[in-house]
């Protein structure tokens, strides 16, 4: 193998180590654990190693988020394609959200609650986040009914989210967080057609 095919690859693979190292010290102790120093003494290289990749704590959340949505895309689409009725689909889809904002609070937190350098909206959205949405977008869609289709995909999450948020916060009572995704999904389906005079 060529030197510099080598050395990209071992390029990747430390990359790849300190966001998986990142992720662990974060979802066992808090994303307040994980500095460059613990990350540095943990992947066993110096500071100047992990700055060469990644500017600071920011960027290497950035990229754990990064990561994130493309494991939230697969596993929304796998809810999704569970089956092939479109109320099947949303509520396969809304509990296969919650449980992956439950499976992993520091990934989720690292998504959508901590500082990144990750823009949101249609257009500057990287393409994880844009799959991401596009997969609510593709259970949604279907009962948009005349409504923006944005805005309707944007309510169903920032429901979804709210539901994750309190929850974790301990606003609400876990053992009924499916109850709840329940009577969301529901009245999802419910939501009649705007009025056109």
């Amino acid at each position: 193998m060529p030197t510099q095919q080598r050395r990209e690859r071992e390029r990747a693979d430390r990359e790849s180590l300190i966001i998986r190292v990142a992720r662990e010290l974060a979802e066992a102790e808090g994303w307040d654990a994980v500095t460059t120093r613990r990350l540095a003494e943990r992947i066993e290289y110096s500071q100047p190693v992990l700055y060469s990749h990644f500017a600071g704590k920011t960027a290497i959340v950035t990229a754990v988020a990064l990561e994130g949505f493309a494991e939230l895309t697969a596993a929304l689409a796998t809810a999704r394609r569970s089956t092939t009725d479109p109320a099947a689909a949303l509520s396969a889809v809304a509990h296969a959200y919650v449980g992956f904002a439950q499976a992993g609070p520091a990934l989720y937190e690292a998504m959508f609650t901590l500082a990144t350098d990750l823009p949101f909206g249609p257009e500057s959205a990287p393409a994880p986040l844009q799959a991401a949405f596009a997969e609510l977008g593709n259970v949604l869609g279907p009962l948009a009914a005349g409504r923006d289709l944005v805005l309707f995909i944007e309510v169903g999450w920032a429901a979804l989210h709210g539901l994750v948020t309190l929850a974790r916060g301990g606003r609400l009572d876990p053992y009924q967080q499916a109850e709840r995704v329940d009577l969301l999904v529901g009245q999802l389906l419910a939501v009649p057609p705007p009025y056109r005079p």
